[in-house]
C-alpha cells in the first residue's frame, strides 16, 4: 500500500480555496499573488482581458469582474486607452509637511511637468474675498494647471492668489516655472502655514479627462489656505483647490506620541 503524502500547509489551503471558490476569485487571488511575487511589476501593464481570458481558462465576464475588484481594491489602475497597470506605492506625500507637488515628484527620483490649463487675472468672488482678506474689487491671479509625473498625470489643481500682493505674476510661464520658487525669489514671500481639508470625490468630466480616469473613480480631493510672510508681513497668500489621482499618490501622516500620554490610547 502506498504512503499518503501530506501537502504543506500552504498547498492544502490553495487547493482548498481554488475546489470552493468562485472562478472569478481564483483569478483575483491568482494575480495578487502575481503582484506580490513582482512577477507583475509596479507601473507594469498587466496581460489584456484575451490573454487572462486564455490563461485562466475563463470567460471575459470572469477575467472583469476579477480585475474590477483589483482597480476597486487599488493593486491595480487603468489608463483609458492603453490597459491596466499594477499599482505603484512610491509617490507619497507628507500631510504634515508644506511643499509643492512638483518638489515632492523631484523627490522621489521621478521627472515632473506641469501643464497650464488657464492662467488670468479676475475680480475675486466671495468666498474669495473671504478666504484671502480682500476687499470688493480686488483681483485674483487664477492659474489652473495639470501636474505630471514621469508623464503620467497625477493632480489637477485650480490656485487663487491676490494680486496685489504679487503684481506682474501672470508674466510668468508656469508651465517651466514652479509657482512656490517665483514667490519666494520675486516677491520675498515665505510659506509660514497652511489649513487643509480632504475629502474622497468621485471624478467627472473635466476632472476625470484631464486626471485619464473613467468617470466614476475615487480621487483625493484637497481644499487649502496657504498663509505667508510678503516683507515682513503675515497674511493668507494663496487659495486652492486640487484633485489626486489616488491610484497613483498616497499621503501619510508622521505622528509623535504627546509626551506623557503614551499609554492613553491606540489606534
Amino acid at each position: 500500500m502506498a504512503q499518503s503524502i501530506e501537502l504543506p500547509l500552504d498547498m492544502r489551503l490553495r487547493v482548498a480555496e481554488q475546489s470552493m471558490a468562485p472562478k472569478y476569485y481564483i483569478v483575483k487571488r491568482t494575480i495578487i499573488r502575481k503582484i506580490e511575487k513582482e512577477e507583475y511589476r509596479e507601473n507594469e501593464l498587466i496581460p489584456s482581458e484575451r490573454e487572462l481570458t486564455e490563461l485562466f481558462g475563463v470567460s471575459r465576464i470572469t477575467v472583469r469582474r476579477a480585475v474590477d475588484e483589483l482597480v476597486g481594491e487599488n493593486y491595480l489602475y487603468r489608463i483609458q486607452g492603453k490597459g491596466t497597470y499594477v499599482k505603484s506605492h512610491k509617490i507619497q506625500q507628507n500631510l504634515v509637511s508644506i511643499t509643492s507637488c512638483t518638489q515632492d515628484v523631484i523627490n522621489l527620483g521621478m521627472t515632473p511637468r506641469r501643464r497650464v490649463v488657464s492662467a488670468s487675472t479676475e475680480i475675486a468672488d466671495q468666498k474669495r474675498r473671504r478666504l484671502l482678506d480682500l476687499g470688493e474689487n480686488d483681483r485674483v491671479f487664477r492659474l489652473e494647471r495639470v501636474y505630471f509625473a514621469d508623464d503620467d498625470p497625477l493632480n489637477h489643481t485650480i490656485a487663487y492668489l491676490p494680486y496685489k500682493l504679487f503684481p506682474g505674476i501672470d508674466a510668468h510661464d508656469f508651465s517651466k516655472e514652479s509657482l512656490y520658487a517665483v514667490l519666494e525669489s520675486q516677491y520675498d514671500c515665505q510659506i509660514t502655514t497652511a489649513t487643509r481639508t480632504i475629502e474622497a470625490i468621485l471624478a467627472e468630466g473635466e476632472i476625470a479627462r484631464y486626471l485619464q480616469v473613467v468617470s466614476g473613480t475615487p480621487i483625493l480631493h484637497f481644499e487649502c489656505v496657504t498663509r505667508g510672510k510678503v516683507h515682513g508681513r503675515e497674511c493668507p497668500i494663496e487659495y486652492f483647490r486640487c484633485c489626486y489621482r489616488s491610484d497613483k499618490f498616497k499621503f501619510y501622516i508622521n505622528q509623535v506620541m504627546d509626551g506623557g500620554d503614551a499609554a492613553r490610547g491606540s489606534l
